[in-house]
């Protein structure tokens, strides 16, 4: 949890991060593999012995069968304690860690065949000559087409050792034979920024994904080209964001708060676990005015950041009430690598919340939560939001926050499902908008390649009447058949959806977000909390 750069000079906040930090590397902690000597210690070891020497089965595999009960030991603690085999903590650390060894592609499944849908820039596959478009029919000589076809496995076999080879075997539009590639494994990067742009002349817009290893630089880099486009307000999109490295979200919240304002403190068993972090004015956008965007997705590190944000009234917490993830995990390596994260203690707000949902009641009720959100109508109403009113906490201007169930916004947008008509859930559920858009742009690639950018796509693709009419001829030849009432009342949604797709497929991942936010009711909602100045330090109860 070191961080890569100099914070020379940043005593405080450093201090208790290295604190915090010691929670997860376990500095202070005794060591967890001593002998074990009792009774119920040895009850397990004596039951997997029996297992093994008596059982009639000689097939049975007691490795296997720990490798199932661990998870089971650890679910009846809580939601958030876990097992990580050896191959789950390589991948889950990879994708922490900012990069992992692979080829450098994105792909999606469609048809049952995998697509490249996005060739990382300077990337292995990009020097080998791989494009956007390509369909990957076979890796190392076995087939990947299908309905078979898996996509975790198949990102089992692009990744791999850095300086391995792998090949693949495309079918590329144009050419009609498969061509093949051996590509050579390469670091490829992991950006949890997925894209920062100026929404008008002065408010700049940051989507962070999740809190990894590299978050805070890259997050550092979007808001300061923001400013230098003359950002003077700005829009930190925290949704779906399922969270990562504590001190990651500790660090950016400091870069928005005055100095010696409580970010987040921790309390465990044991006085070891209890750890404090504060602000320590050094902060490059102290100034500025400030949106956070939440949703039930929001969690762990985005729930610290956003409760920062909020409890020190230095900003405006939009959307729906987060996920409720309050507590913090310590990872305890195996013999055999493989891993445990156990809950040692709980975070809290600044005013003093815990804002963990409640799990008494088993893993299946905690993971249906979300589910009944949207059954009882939460996420269209704010009437309709369970508020625990005994866990009152105050801000530092007194206004009033709850706790026991998720960071609740100040400013409640209700999910907007008025395009939502049966015909774009039947498109969408087969994946019918995605494989329109890229087959939009491969029989479109030599003239969408010399675009420069988003905006230039914008302006020469198709007006919206004419995009749906294609749209609609597309789905029907895949027997959706056309429900013209329902394709009007979706019409601009589908349409922007495939126009972001389209420039995801040319430009990447970045180019996605500037289409697709021009039709999203919380982005809206958030620039007229900004023009009415609901966002100015201190926040006021609006």
């Amino acid at each position: 949890m070191n961080q890569r750069r100099d914070y020379s000079g940043w005593i405080p906040l450093i201090i208790a991060v290295s604190v915090i930090a010691g929670i997860f590397v376990g500095f202070f902690m005794p060591n967890p593999f001593r002998q074990f000597n009792s009774d119920k210690e040895r009850k397990l070891n004596t039951i997997l012995s029996l297992i093994e020497q008596e059982y009639v089965d000689d097939s049975v595999n007691v490795s296997d069968l720990m490798e199932t009960a661990v998870p089971a030991i650890l679910a009846n603690l809580d939601p958030h304690s876990s097992y990580l085999s050896a191959k789950d903590l390589i991948a889950a650390e990879e994708e922490l860690e900012g990069q992992f060894s692979g080829i450098g592609v994105s792909f999606q499944l469609s048809n049952d065949t995998i697509v490249v849908i996005e060739v990382i820039p300077g990337g292995p596959s990009d020097r080998a000559g791989l494009v956007a478009g390509d369909r990957i029919v076979a890796i190392d000589e076995e087939p990947c087409t299908g309905n078979t076809t898996d996509a975790n496995k198949v990102k089992d076999k692009l990744r791999g050792a850095k300086g391995t080879k792998v090949n693949v075997s495309i079918v590329r539009e144009g050419i009609k034979e498969p061509k093949s590639f051996t590509i050579t494994r390469g670091d490829v990067p992991v950006n949890s920024v997925d894209a920062f742009y100026m929404i008008d002349k002065t408010t700049g817009y940051v989507k962070v994904t999740q809190f990894g290893r590299n978050t805070y630089n890259e997050f550092v880099n979007a808001m300061n080209s923001l400013k230098n486009q003359g950002a003077k307000r700005f829009m930190v999109d925290l949704r779906g964001n399922g969270g990562g490295y504590l001190e990651v979200a500790i660090l950016m919240a400091n870069e928005f708060l005055p100095a010696d304002r409580l970010i987040v403190s921790t309390k465990g068993r044991y006085k070891r676990d209890d750890a404090s972090a504060y602000s320590d004015g050094r902060g490059q956008f102290q100034d500025e005015e400030l949106v956070v965007l939440i949703d039930e997705f929001s969690a762990s590190a985005s729930e610290i950041f956003a409760g920062a944000i909020q409890d020190n009234d230095r900003g405006l917490i939009v959307g729906c009430r987060s996920f409720g993830k309050g507590l913090v995990q310590k990872q305890f390596g195996l013999p055999d690598k493989s891993a445990v994260r156990l809950t040692i203690a709980r975070y809290y707000t600044p005013s003093g919340r815990c804002i963990q949902k409640p799990y008494q009641n088993g893993e299946l009720a905690y993971q249906k939560d979300i589910l009944d959100r949207y059954s009882n109508g939460e996420i269209y109403s704010k009437d309709s939001i369970k508020i625990d009113k005994s866990k009152i906490f105050k801000t530092t201007t007194g206004r009033k926050v709850y706790g026991g169930g998720g960071i609740i916004p100040d400013l409640f947008v209700p999910r907007d499902t008025t395009q939502y008509s049966p015909y774009y859930q039947q498109v969408a559920a087969a994946g019918l908008i995605q494989e329109y858009s890229l087959a939009y742009v491969t029989s479109h690639r030599a003239q969408l390649s010399k675009m420069k950018d988003y905006k230039e796509l914008l302006r020469n693709i198709p007006g919206n009447d004419q995009i749906i009419n294609d749209f609609v001829r597309f789905a029907a030849n895949k027997d959706v058949p056309a429900r013209w009432q329902y394709i009007h009342q979706s019409q601009d949604l589908i349409t922007s959806l495939i126009k972001a797709f389209v420039a995801r497929d040319i430009f990447g991942q970045s180019a996605f977000y500037p289409i697709y936010n021009r039709s999203d009711n919380t982005i809206d909602a958030a620039i007229k909390a900004l023009n009415k100045h609901q966002a100015a330090f201190p926040i006021k109860d609006i």
